[in-house]
């Protein structure tokens, strides 16, 4: 019996033997298409081949691709479990020509791969084609020899191809597998054909024309060929199934869900074994092409399946988390043709146990409130919309897991009234928004939240993705279309661009469409959530609903995942040298910096800088990778990761490790929650330096430090100062330093020599023509000019003790301020207090106060010209200070 991993292999080995070009399979989220949720069909990767925007190396590609079909147009959820070939996840082979061959080898390739390489019997297989294709229907006689009454002509659109309203397009062919009459059904285009007999094996779609509205069909220069066959399907026909379900791959996982639950494979809990089967594989394949459980967008499809396979899993009596325990018969199963779900296994199995352990909490909860509200109902009566919103809103019980529930109860949700339930609950958080700035510039996104919703990251995995504009915003208002030179805020569908927050600057970079650009500067977030691309149009004009292409500019961001990531090792090395109270109190992670505010009640010296600066370069000599993982809050600090001050965690968190651990028993290095970009390994972060450290309030400080490109120009540019400094000097740069401490002491013993001069000029006049008698005091008063401020009191008391009785005031020019000294002997601090008297001469040269003892006292004003005016009002406090 061929088992499903020898039917792929023997199909992409053939289509290799005819001169195909073998392509991997793309990730499930379209990197080429906006307008998908997830990648549905085999041709979707190569889209931009089929409409000329792309070229490749190769003009005949085969390829097995992933597929899922949850959402959006192709949904097929709520069918999953119940029939024999619906499926979330899976595996559509296909052979591709892009202006290469047409329709005779196609035909060709698909009837000898069929009943040469698989040996199926010619008389069970039989086409259709479209009505109007007598080429086709020629080509199946001639090719494989069918008679006419195995040739369906279908004139409906079943058998004619499009990939939208405008664009390439073509008749196709199916080819149907007759199961025999002892199963009921009839064949294509009859009245019984939703019947089991006949059976849909591959789909060959012939892109002959391009089609232009109304409906007008142009011949194509280079017709091509896309085709799609179900590996699940066919693999059922090979091993002599009728069922999907019963092929080697699903069947194994039936049978680990089965040993889980102890629940009979093939009892009454069928059904229930399917759906966790199949719901594994797009679970799985999901996460490790980067989707993680949300609130919306991709992440809640991925949330909304995991959890109807959990709900099931639940119905069998299971008490533990058990779904995560599945995947290792996955791998076994699948992990050799898509090795990404080896490379991705620990993060799938903790995504999916934090999941369930979530959801159990939730479910018996829900159920049990569900019952209690369906027990007051009448027969066949819908569960009213406020109560299904309540459970949704206050007990965190999904919409679409209520609906599942009462389907098998036979009930429905009133819709209507659970839509208006929310709508109202929009309103009040509206009216309640506490945000920043005018209440009508706010109030545009509050209507775009609600009209467009939040745009899909996808940041973590690419820099570059296919979106659709949703909205534009000029001048604080909603519009239609931007033109060149216009400031706008642009909202996507979705977008590689990271949103300013945590600490890390919002992406720059580049949208752009057909015929326009944004230089996009910044990237912010409204209301908590709405990514808002800040920019302007450069080219051309923006209009809401085109398409366009993201791009962040790589370099930047490469500079700031660099700084982001050695934030997180300094973080780790300062704990170590200094202790575990230095917690993060701020950051900032820029292309060209990273500033990092920590709690430390003292400076930290040269010496510890120095020591944690090699340590983080240790770490990022390592080279080690860094992960991500996925879990709650409670979980990760468990874990030893460190919560970041400032930031605001949900019920679910990243969690980042880096560098190999020290410590025995932890996982890594450094474990922080994060929702910011870091880089793949350590060693991308370069080269990490700390430019200063300096005191912000009490009891935090605050490190500056550069990494990669701009510690490689930090360090050009202290060598470049280093060598300039050496030519002043006149000595190589290694002797520099040692010629520039001579220099020094050398001026150091100049200056005290002068100041000694200044002190005897100054003092060696205090004769008595430098006295003056004011009323019965005597004063000396002198305006010193470029002697420092800091002599002041010195000199003053030194020429008091000449004077015996009297005072003195002494005025300082240097540097263009005026610094007063006031000096009382002690006989006359009764009346006389040197206080006041500084304050008086402060005022006049245009200073405030001044402080002291009533014997000596300082002040200082920044008007220096004013010198002789302060003198004049020492002498004036005088005679007042001696009247009273």
């Amino acid at each position: 019996m061929a088992s499903s991993n020898d039917i792929r292999a023997t199909f992409l080995d053939y289509f290799a033997r005819h001169d195909h070009q073998v392509v991997p399979s793309s990730p499930l989220v379209p990197r080429n298409d906006p307008t998908l949720l997830f990648t549905n069909a085999g041709m979707v990767q190569f889209k931009n081949v089929f409409t000329g925007q792309e070229t490749r190396s190769y003009n005949r590609a085969a390829t097995a691709q992933k597929v899922v079909r949850a959402g959006g147009k192709h949904n097929d959820l709520d069918n999953v479990g119940y029939t024999a070939r619906h499926h979330t996840f899976f595996e559509m082979l296909g052979n591709f020509s892009f202006g290469d061959y047409f329709k005779p080898l196609a035909i060709e390739f698909a009837w000898n791969l069929l009943t040469r390489e698989f040996a199926l019997p010619a008389d069970r297989l039989l086409v259709t084609v479209y009505s109007e294709d007598d080429e086709a229907a020629l080509l199946w006689k001639r090719i494989a020899g069918l008679p006419d009454s195995r040739i369906i002509r279908i004139p409906t659109s079943d058998n004619f191809w499009r990939m939208g309203d405008t664009g390439p397009c073509g008749p196709c062919s199916e080819i149907f597998f007759d199961h025999g009459d002892h199963i009921p059904g009839g064949p294509p285009g009859s009245p019984d054909e939703d019947g089991d007999r006949f059976v849909e094996i591959w789909n060959l779609v012939f892109m002959q024309y391009f089609e232009d509205p109304p409906g007008t069909r142009t011949p194509l220069p280079r017709p091509s060929i896309d085709t799609g066959l179900g590996l699940e399907r066919f693999a059922a026909i090979l091993q002599g199934k009728h069922d999907n379900y019963d092929t080697d791959t699903l069947r194994s996982l039936i049978l680990a869900s089965a040993e889980a639950t102890g629940q009979d494979p093939d009892g009454p809990f069928k059904t229930s074994h399917r759906v966790v089967a199949d719901h594994l594989r797009s679970s799985s394949f999901l996460i490790a092409d980067g989707v993680l459980p949300a609130k919306d967008g991709r992440g809640y499809v991925l949330r909304r399946i995991m959890r109807r396979a959990m709900r099931h899993l639940h119905m069998m009596g299971t008490t533990e988390p058990v779904f995560y325990k599945l995947v290792p018969t996955l791998i076994r199963q699948m992990g050799a043709a898509y090795p990404e779900l080896v490379q991705t296994e620990q993060l799938i199995r903790e995504t999916m146990r934090l999941e369930e352990d979530r959801f159990k909490a939730l479910l018996e909860r829900g159920l049990s409130l569900l019952t209690d509200e369906t027990e007051r109902l009448g027969e066949d009566q819908a569960l009213p919309g406020d109560v299904a919103f309540k459970l949704y809103d206050t007990f965190g019980f999904p919409l679409d897991l209520t609906q599942d529930a009462l389907r098998e109860r036979g009930r429905s949700v009133d819709l209507a009234g659970f839509e208006t339930a929310m709508h109202a609950q929009r309103t009040r958080a509206r009216a309640a928004w506490a945000g920043s700035g005018d209440a009508a510039t706010e109030q545009v996104w509050f209507e775009l939240r609600e009209q467009v919703g939040n745009a899909e990251f996808l940041g973590y995995a690419t820099e570059q993705a296919d979106a659709q504009i949703l909205a534009l915003v000029a001048g604080g208002t909603s519009v239609t279309q931007a033109g060149e030179g216009d400031e706008v805020m642009v909202l996507l569908n979705q977008t590689p661009f990271y949103a300013e927050s945590g600490g890390q600057v919002g992406d720059a970079g580049i949208i752009s469409g057909q015929d326009f650009t944004i230089a996009v500067t910044d990237t912010q977030k409204k209301l908590g959530e709405l990514f808002v691309h800040v920019g302007r149009v450069t080219h051309g004009t923006a209009m809401v609903g085109a398409a366009v292409t993201a791009l962040v500019d790589h370099a930047r961001r490469g500079d700031i995942r660099a700084h982001h990531s050695a934030t997180h090792l300094l973080h780790e090395a300062l704990r170590r040298r200094l202790g575990t109270h230095v917690n993060q109190k701020g950051s900032l992670n820029a292309p060209d910096r990273l500033r990092f505010d920590v709690a430390q009640p003292r400076p930290i010296t040269a010496e510890e800088l120095a020591l944690v600066e090699t340590e983080v370069n240790e770490k990022i000599r390592e080279n080690s990778e860094v992960t991500t993982r996925l879990m709650t809050p409670e979980q990760a600090v468990a874990q030893g990761a460190m919560a970041l001050f400032g930031e605001k965690y949900g019920d679910e968190v990243r969690v980042i490790s880096m560098g190999e651990p020290i410590d025995a028993g932890k996982n890594a290095y450094s474990i922080e929650l994060c929702g910011g970009t870091h880089v793949r390994r350590t060693g991308d972060i370069g080269l990490f330096r700390i430019t200063s450290e300096s005191g912000v309030s009490a009891g935090v400080r605050r490190i500056e430090a550069v990494t990669g490109r701009a510690a490689e120009h930090a360090a050009l540019l202290t060598e470049a100062r280093l060598n300039q400094v050496a030519g002043l000097l006149r000595v190589p740069a290694a002797e520099a330093v040692d010629r520039l401490s001579v220099l020094l002491e050398e001026r150091r013993g100049l200056e005290r020599q002068i100041s000694e001069l200044q002190r005897k000029i100054a003092t060696g006049a205090a004769g008595a023509a430098t006295i003056e008698q004011v009323g019965d005091v005597a004063f000396s008063g002198r305006n010193l000019g470029e002697i420092p401020a800091k002599e002041l009191k010195g000199l003053a008391e030194e020429i008091g003790r000449g004077l015996e009785s009297g005072v003195v005031a002494l005025i300082s020019t240097a540097d263009g301020k005026a610094s007063v000294v006031v000096w009382v002997s002690p006989d006359l601090t009764a009346r006389l207090d040197a206080v006041t008297l500084v304050r008086e001469a402060s005022a006049a040269v245009g200073g405030k106060g001044g402080g002291g003892r009533r014997e000596l006292a300082q002040a200082g004003g920044p008007d220096a010209g004013r010198a002789e005016e302060a003198l004049q009002a020492v002498r004036q406090g005088i005679i007042q200070g001696s009247a009273s």
